[in-house]
């Protein structure tokens, strides 16, 4: 919770200086919930904004979870559906992180309250600090220039050592690094996360036996 609280209020500021009306942000931010997007979001926000093309880079942004769902469906699956759906809604890319490396400590146990103790936590501080990093932008000015824009990638490498399992394994994630900056330096736009998630996901394919 407390590795969220500098990028959400950076998301917040840059959304103000956009000028995003400070209302908004956490609207945005609750109905979303997801970092990548919204950032990539505000990036591109202009007045009057396009909407299309807004909505279509936060869907393939967001097409990640469609990934992170399948690995929880397993675990998922005995919860009445309403009950896995809003599991679903709340979860981030921390909090599946968080919710599996759990499991794994309790024999491939997968705790739904753990889950959603983590996921809630998460959801309640990205919003209420995006709001302030929104009420709190014209002081913060341009917050790149201290260093919180760095606070993002950080817990991504923090999230990677915790599901390191040895370089083996780890190929799969190198194809689907090399995939994603190839694919970013070449093609305009987000296709960067498609090509590298599944990169990722067929390489681990066809590693899978020499990984077992």
């Amino acid at each position: 919770m407390i590795s969220f609280v500098p990028f959400a209020l950076v998301l917040g500021a840059q959304a103000t200086r956009k000028g995003i009306d400070g209302a908004v942000v956490p609207m945005m931010t609750a109905l979303n919930f997801g970092g990548g997007s919204e950032f990539a979001a505000v990036e591109l926000w202009t007045s009057p904004p396009h909407v299309a093309l807004i909505v279509a880079i936060t869907l393939l942004i967001n097409s990640r979870h469609i990934l992170m769902g399948a690995v929880l469906s397993p675990y998922l699956r005995t919860l009445p559906r309403h009950r896995a759906l809003s599991a679903l809604f709340f979860m981030c890319d921390e909090s599946w992180a968080m919710g599996l490396a759990d499991a794994r400590k309790r024999s491939d146990r997968f705790s739904v309250p753990y889950y959603l103790g983590v996921s809630l936590g998460l959801y309640f501080t990205w919003v209420s600090f995006t709001a302030a990093g929104a009420v709190l932008g014209p002081v913060i000015g341009d917050p790149t220039t201290l260093g919180l824009d760095m606070a993002f990638p950080a817990v991504f490498l923090v999230m990677l050592r915790g599901m390191w399992k040895g370089p083996v394994a780890a190929r799969s994630w190198a194809v689907s690094l090399f995939a994603a900056v190839g694919t970013y330096l070449m093609v305009p736009g987000a296709w960067y996360v498609v090509s590298g998630a599944l990169a990722g996901v067929v390489a681990a394919y066809l590693l899978r036996e020499r990984v077992r």
